[in-house]
């Protein structure tokens, strides 16, 4: 059954190389951390739901609206083949009633902050800006591309960052949520020009902290399209399994 149907429209992608070690302990049973090239990312990005139905019901006021996510990237071995998914550390929307359902029916991390965001058309370029409110400070991030879309290349950064078709979340030490999110490959606009104005420790706590000195290692801006969001399952870890027999 469809959780959740939308659209994803002009998703920021903001990359940042790390320490693997950082995320470990973040990392769902089940799951490990999936690389590109030996590099470990996590991404910061922004977008916007279009037209979002929850078990198939527009919600009044609760159909189109921003979110910001940082994120990392797990891969799951299973039946012969690698799942590809991310991993959220925190989602950000302006509704309540949004992060009241995904963090009770999903065991998600998202939070209800003031947001807001603009798009400017220019004569040969866009900006897209994402902005909340965290403690009286609008945090933004911002970026300008060219008009004309590009495909994405096979084997590429911008492939590894956009095509991973599965969202893992930890319960505990052997317990894991997955969930399978469909949607067709995406398109590119090229980045020229970007900004980041966030307070990472009071958005994202000490853990992330260091983003704030240091820059991202590439920036899209995908263009996103339809997708659906699967109901969750529960895996448990082989560990926990042998702790039950």
């Amino acid at each position: 059954m469809n959780f959740l149907k939308a659209e994803w429209k002009n998703l920021a992608l903001f990359n940042y190389e790390v320490d693997a070690g950082i995320l470990e302990k973040y990392v769902p049973a089940g799951t490990e951390i999936d690389t590109w090239n030996n590099k470990c990312y996590v991404s910061l990005v922004g977008f916007m739901f279009k037209n979002t139905k929850v078990l198939g019901i527009k919600v009044p006021f609760h159909v189109d609206f921003e979110e910001v996510n940082l994120r990392f990237y797990v891969k799951r071995f299973e039946n012969g083949e690698w799942k590809r998914g991310v991993v959220f550390i925190k989602e950000i929307v302006p509704k309540s009633a949004i992060t009241f359902i995904a963090n009770t029916l999903y065991q998600e991390h998202y939070e209800t902050q003031k947001m807001r965001h603009e798009i400017i058309e220019n004569e040969n370029t866009n900006i897209f800006i994402y902005q909340w409110k965290n403690d009286k400070k609008w945090n933004t991030i911002q970026l300008e591309t060219k008009k004309t879309p590009l495909e994405i290349k096979v084997d590429s950064e911008a492939e590894f960052i956009t095509e991973h078709y599965f969202g893992y979340t930890k319960i505990d030490a052997g317990k894991t949520f997955e969930y399978e999110v469909q949607h067709p490959r995406w398109e590119q606009l090229e980045v020229l020009n970007h900004n980041v104005d966030i307070d990472f420790n009071k958005t994202y706590g000490s853990d992330f902290e260091f983003l704030q000195n240091i820059k991202p290692t590439s920036v899209f801006l995908a263009k996103g399209s339809k997708i659906t969001v699967k109901n969750k399952r529960k895996l448990e870890s082989v560990k926990a399994l042998e702790e039950m027999a």
